[in-house]
């Protein structure tokens, strides 16, 4: 038998959401004492959890070298760094490393509005054809910066200004010369 064990994947996303729906079903519930049980039961967890995370920040900085780019990188770990305000990268560097996953749609940042935590985003031309990303830019980007740049709450792609036009260059036809 293996002394690794398989781990079951988990979007911090979708368990987010599944924590919020549980604390309102016991508020709506009627109970009170049992909603104030859970969200206590929820507060502890989160510092329990937060921590043990901040440990082993601390044991990885005492170790030669930064924290690892693969620990850094993986969005589990990452979204829970995120969530304990322990990620030592900055919003801005974490926002490149979301943007660095969906490359294939060639997004440029354009501005970051902290106040309703919109990020523009210019896509570029693609192959100089004067077409830009595809269609499903903004739900790639929106899923990568939800697990590494949480504090982005929406959205905004604009598209790259339309390049010169293609020109098609043939060739002639024989025996036309």
């Amino acid at each position: 038998m293996s002394t690794a064990t398989a781990v079951a994947p988990v979007n911090a996303e979708q368990t987010g959401r599944r924590v919020e729906e549980v604390l309102e079903r016991l508020t709506a519930s009627g109970e009170p004492a049992a909603a104030a049980a859970a969200e206590e039961l929820v507060r502890s967890l989160m510092d329990f959890y937060g921590a043990g995370l901040a440990r082993i920040l601390h044991l990885l900085s005492a170790a030669p070298g930064e924290p690892s780019a693969a620990l850094l990188g993986d969005e589990l770990v990452a979204s829970l760094l995120v969530l304990h305000d322990l990620h030592p990268e900055d919003r801005d560097t974490r926002i490149a490393r979301a943007l660095d996953r969906v490359q294939e749609h060639a997004l440029d940042v354009e501005a970051f509005d902290e106040t309703s935590g919109t990020l523009t985003l210019r896509a570029r031309e693609a192959g100089g054809c004067g077409c830009g990303s595809g269609t499903g830019a903004i739900e790639a980007a929106e899923a990568a910066l939800a697990c590494f740049a949480p504090e982005v709450r929406a959205v905004d792609l604009r598209s790259a200004p339309k390049g010169p036009t293609l020109l098609q260059i043939g060739t002639a036809p024989t025996g036309t010369r």
